[in-house]
Order: structure tokens, then C-alpha cells, then sequence
């Protein structure tokens, strides 16, 4: 009884959180986005602003561990890469549980 309870109560929780981080994928795929565009047009900067201020405390500790892969002269940061995957394997666990 505890258990199924307990279990009842955590979805709620769990369907909130798979939320937040699809929500947190979009932001990054706007994050990688704005990083193609050399010259951000005025009225998107503020947004580019938000989605870099969202992103960059998350990935600067992943950038001190994991280094750019040097191709030629390009430089291809693998940070937001693993930050895609590990969110990934966040959700599927989560989206298991789920009812839906």
C-alpha cells in the first residue's frame, strides 16, 4: 500500500521533470542555433542572451573535462554533444515510468 503510494505520488514528480528537460533539449537546440549565426539579428539578442545564460553554467564544467576536437583549423566542442546524450538517457528511464 505504502509502495503503490509512494509510486502514485512520483509521477506527478516524474512527468514534471521529463517535461523540464525536453524543455531544457529546445533551449539547447536554440543554444547550438544561435552558435551557427555570426551576427545574432537585434531583436533575437535578447533571447540569445536568455538561452546562453540557460546553457553555459551547465556545460562550462563539461568544456573543463572534455576538450575541443581539433579538425584541421576547426575547433568542434563535444560538451553540448554529451550534454544531449546524458539528458537523453535521463528521459528514458523517466518516460518509462510514465504512464502514457
Amino acid at each position: 500500500m505504502i509502495l503503490a503510494q509512494a509510486a502514485a505520488s512520483a509521477r506527478p514528480l516524474s512527468s514534471i521533470l521529463v517535461l523540464l528537460l525536453q524543455l531544457y533539449t529546445f533551449v539547447l537546440f536554440a543554444y547550438v542555433i544561435f552558435s551557427w549565426i555570426p551576427r545574432t539579428p537585434e531583436p533575437l539578442v535578447p533571447f540569445q542572451l536568455g538561452v546562453r545564460r540557460l546553457v553555459e553554467p551547465v556545460l562550462m564544467p563539461l568544456r573543463r573535462v572534455i576538450p575541443p576536437l581539433r579538425i584541421g583549423g576547426i575547433a568542434l566542442d563535444l560538451s553540448i554533444l554529451v550534454l544531449f546524450f546524458g539528458i537523453s538517457l535521463l528521459l528514458l528511464p523517466l518516460a518509462a515510468s510514465l504512464p502514457f
